[in-house]
């Protein structure tokens, strides 16, 4: 069971289309933006349809949008993390108002943990609509759109028309005060699309720097897995470096250390060596006198 993954495991660079199409796809949503399952509740499901039967989907919330709300569910997580005996750190600040590269790299984790079960086969027998049913809120998971859409259908054929009046209606009022404020619209339009344009090449240029220096590191990893280095001290605390797996804490310590008990040993060995040396020369030397 892959619980711990190193930082430079391949699950830390799916992207986020990848993670929210996987999301949509297991569980029958419709999820247009990856940060929807910000509250835990997707996470939860996920878990459930792993492991049938061991969330308590009914504490569940799929309508939570408080901080209070998210972290009622990020405990319940917590209780299935320690029911599975999965030793991941579920930092429950971060996750709720963190960076959002820190629920990334989660939900990242997430996928990399499912699949490892079972080889990553898709439970058939779970359905997620149902699982949902049993949560403690749905409205807001567009899984549930159908359901609405025949509430509206059944509400339209109960309810008379609604007659018209002489005032203007609430879209004629939207209508009227978007022609107002047209130009002010366009401007904040033109804005937002020169800031997103803006963005969208920092991504890029951030995600090529992290690819020459994903490269870089996988150069060292195959140099370091090379049979005649392979038990050699540095490399040793190199590879302690490159596979440790708490993101919150250095492992240059540990590799130093490990490097200098390493080359203490060997300088012990030398010193050793030489007494050794030193004592034949002057057996040999006695001999000859």
């Amino acid at each position: 069971m892959a619980t711990n993954i190193g930082m430079m495991d391949s699950a830390y660079f799916v992207g986020r289309n990848e993670i929210l199409g996987w999301i949509n796809d297991r569980l029958h949503l419709n999820l247009s933006r990856i940060e929807e399952a910000a509250s835990g509740a997707v996470q939860c499901q996920m878990l459930d349809m792993t492991f049938p039967g061991v969330v308590p989907m009914h504490k569940v919330n799929f309508d939570a949008k408080n901080e209070y709300e998210m972290i009622q569910n990020y405990k319940v997580m917590q209780e299935v993390f320690t029911k599975l005996k999965i030793t991941k750190p579920l930092e429950v600040n971060r996750l709720v108002k963190g960076r959002p590269l820190d629920k990334l790299e989660f939900r990242q984790w997430l996928k990399r943990f499912c699949d490892s079960i079972n080889g990553g086969i898709m439970n058939e027998n779970y359905n997620p609509v149902e699982g949902r049913s049993r949560g403690g809120k749905e409205k807001s998971v567009k899984g549930a759109s159908k359901a609405s859409k025949s509430l509206q259908t059944n509400n339209m054929h109960h309810h008379p028309p609604v007659t018209t009046s002489t005032k203007p209606t609430g879209l004629k009022q939207a209508k009227s005060h978007a022609v107002g404020g047209g130009s002010n619209s366009s401007a904040e339009v033109q804005a937002l699309s020169k800031e997103l344009a803006e963005l969208k090449v920092s991504v890029d240029l951030l995600e090529k720097e992290r690819d020459f220096y994903f490269s870089k590191l996988r150069d060292i990893e195959i140099l370091c897995q090379t049979p005649e280095l392979d038990e050699l001290p540095i490399v040793v605390a190199v590879k302690k470096i490159l596979y440790a797996t708490d993101a919150n804490e250095s492992a240059l310590e540990e590799a130093q250390e490990c490097l200098d008990e390493s080359l203490g040993l060997e300088a012990a060995e030398e010193e050793e060596g030489e007494e050794v040396e030193e004592e034949a020369e002057a057996e040999e030397e006695e001999t000859k006198t």
